[in-house]
């Protein structure tokens, strides 16, 4: 019982930090993606800067524009990181506990890291769950003031597009897999094997001040960006509703492969091209995941308590049921 809760309250403090990161930085997010969905030469570039992105938002009085997707990417954040930190602190503990060990190496997390990602690009994009990535991405690129609703995003070609990116979101699990393993290697040497425990003498999740979990996910967030930026650059491409090779909109729209991508950005903009946005990636990325990282730490005790208090009350109320 302690590790499902354990596991559930790391998932729950996880979705809710994302929730709220998403939330305050969604409109620098929608900029990055539509800076890095264009694949043009130089000379023909609508966006220069991500800033470019904000100005036509301001002079076409389409501010709110910004915003286009919100709910959707939203829901994506919460499913995924509450899967993925349920994943991941339900694998470590299974781990320990085969292993008998009392840490986790660098090469074991990365393992359980990157199973934890791949199960849950799975089920946020590729399970009974509709392809909430996908259908993001392209609201977030349609032009401002033309975004579709989530289902229009997911039906307005063959419902096998719907997947797009697939691949490159399960090759992109190693992204979330080095952040998680180099902020655990740094939160363990931080803590110095500290423990606290809760009444009953039941332990509860160790926790890092705002600050050093502020610091330690913008640090591990950083690293992980710019060793797999480029499959984050063809990911955005794959997904986005512009294909720069079809100058007719109604015409139907090829199915972008990962190869075809990487090839279109290396003969149409050159080896600089995969790291077009950089930039912008490292600030909205490690913004979010240090926001992330800061409020689920923050919120893990009061979770666990909450858990507990819950837990109490069915036992108690199952018991009382019984003897009546």
């Amino acid at each position: 019982m302690a590790v499902d809760m354990e596991s559930l309250v790391e998932a729950t403090s996880g979705a809710v930090g994302a929730l709220v990161s998403t939330t305050i930085l969604y409109p620098l997010d929608t900029c990055k993606s539509k800076y890095q969905a264009e694949s043009r030469a130089s000379h023909h570039r609508k966006y220069r800067h991500i800033s470019d992105v904000l100005w036509e938002a301001i002079s076409s009085h389409q501010i709110l524009s910004l915003y286009q997707g919100l709910g959707t990417k939203n829901l994506q954040s919460f499913i995924s990181q509450f899967v993925y930190f349920y994943g991941y602190s339900f694998f470590k503990r299974l781990y320990l506990r085969e292993s008998s060990s009392k840490s986790i190496g660098t090469a074991a997390n990365l393992v359980i890291a990157a199973a934890a990602g791949a199960c849950t690009a799975i089920v946020t994009q590729a399970s009974h769950i509709l392809p909430l990535d996908t259908a993001s991405s392209r609201m977030q690129t349609s032009d401002f003031g033309k975004s579709k609703g989530l289902w229009e995003s997911l039906t307005e070609d063959t419902w096998c597009r719907a997947f797009d990116g697939l691949g490159i979101s399960l090759l992109l699990t190693t992204n979330p897999s080095i952040q998680y393993t180099v902020f655990d290697q740094l939160k363990q040497r931080l803590i110095k094997n500290k423990t606290s425990k809760a009444r009953d003498d039941i332990p509860s999740p160790e926790a890092l001040s705002a600050f050093s979990a502020f610091v330690l996910g913008a640090v591990s967030k950083c690293i992980s960006t710019c060793l797999t930026y480029p499959a984050i650059r063809c990911k955005v491409m794959i997904q986005s509703t512009k294909d720069e090779n079809i100058e007719d909109d109604s015409k139907p729209k090829p199915h972008k492969t990962v190869s075809g991508t990487f090839c279109a950005i290396w003969e149409r903009e050159g080896l600089l091209g995969f790291f077009k946005g950089l930039r912008a990636q490292m600030l909205k990325t490690v913004l979010s995941s240090a926001l992330l990282l800061m409020i689920k730490e923050k919120i893990a005790k009061t979770t666990w308590v909450l858990m507990l208090a819950v837990r109490r009350f069915l036992l108690i109320t199952r018991a009382s049921l019984n003897s009546s």
